[in-house]
């Protein structure tokens, strides 16, 4: 019964690490909000980048399915600084498909925000600010009459190879709630400060319209997720050399283009002899030592840099290649 429950349990280690493994890795770009801007600046007193804040939502919402391996924003940030990516580029799919290239994922997931505010459009809606009304939190969202909050985007899975759209997705959600004021209702003025908005926070996500936009992400969400078999997944082989060791820090030779990732493991190997054909001279086969192994850290397109892990001593000219 023990040795049964014993290989039940490698099972389960195995089929887990599979599927770990088997992950499409992706990156959420900020969503395009041009069409919602007005209502948005409207509603909150000031122009508000609403496309981040839901595309920041969709990213932990994502990361918290498990489907897909997500990138952090900061290195989606210091890739679209590089290649000078503008807010007009949001939702074109051959962008994205090019610094999905460079960022070394599967798939970009692109959106544009097409509704945000309120349910009737007879409704005006002050556009007064911050100034003058305290924490109140009615800013710019007081009217006459009470509406409920209603928020909607689209959203596209881009192969990352050839700018092909992979998958569509529709976030819709409506808030149950109605109100004389979309920020009110169970928020305060946390949920706005200097001008900013964070959707992230409970005080935002407890206001009327911060309710249609949880229930739009988590709708999209779940359309994203069922996309995930469309992606076809990369297997690349990396081959590269230690370029610089500084205690257990290492830069290699090899970056994005090489398809180093961050957070890849690689074995760092030293070779011990060659072995040569005697007719032509050419090396046949390398007899090699295993050193130890690199966690990827940071990668640009040339070069990468990653914590080092072994008994051996790393030396400048080691070979760095793709575990098996």
């Amino acid at each position: 019964m023990r040795r049964a429950l014993a290989v039940f349990a490698v099972l389960i280690c195995l089929v887990s690490t599979g599927y770990t493994q088997d992950k499409k890795r992706v990156a959420v770009f900020d969503f395009e909000y041009a069409t919602v801007k007005d209502s948005a600046s409207a509603l909150f007193g000031t122009n508000t980048d609403v496309g981040k804040g839901i595309s920041d939502l969709l990213v932990e919402s994502l990361v918290k399915s498990g489907v897909y391996s997500v990138v952090e924003r900061k290195a989606i940030e210091k890739i679209l600084t590089e290649q000078n990516f503008s807010n007009s580029d949001r939702a074109d799919a051959n962008s994205a498909a090019k610094l999905g290239k460079i960022l070394g994922v599967d798939a970009i997931i692109i959106g544009s925000i097409t509704q945000f505010g309120r349910d009737d459009s007879g409704t005006k809606v002050s556009g007064g600010g911050i100034g003058g009304l305290g924490n109140r939190l009615g800013i710019g969202g007081v009217a006459r009459n009470e509406s409920k909050a209603v928020v909607a985007f689209t959203a596209r899975m881009v192969s990352a190879d050839t700018a092909e759209i992979l998958g569509i997705a529709s976030g819709k959600g409506e808030s149950k709630r109605s109100g004389t004021s979309l920020l009110g209702a169970g928020g305060n003025s946390k949920a706005i400060g200097g001008g900013s908005v964070d959707m992230k926070s409970g005080n935002f996500a407890n206001t009327i319209i911060g309710e249609a936009v949880y229930q739009a992400v988590q709708v999209g969400s779940q359309q994203l997720d069922s996309n995930a078999a469309k992606i076809v997944g990369k297997k690349i082989s990396v081959e590269g050399l230690v370029a610089d060791v500084s205690d257990q820090t290492l830069i290699l030779n090899v970056g994005t283009k090489g398809g180093v990732r961050v957070g890849d493991r690689l074995q760092i190997k030293r070779t011990t002899r060659e072995v040569t054909d005697p007719a032509t001279g050419k090396v046949i086969r390398r007899i090699e030592d295993t050193v130890g192994e690199v966690v990827i850290g940071e990668a640009d397109e040339s070069s990468s840099v990653g914590k080092f892990s072994g008994t051996g001593k790393v030396l400048v000219g080691d070979r760095v290649v793709s575990a098996p």
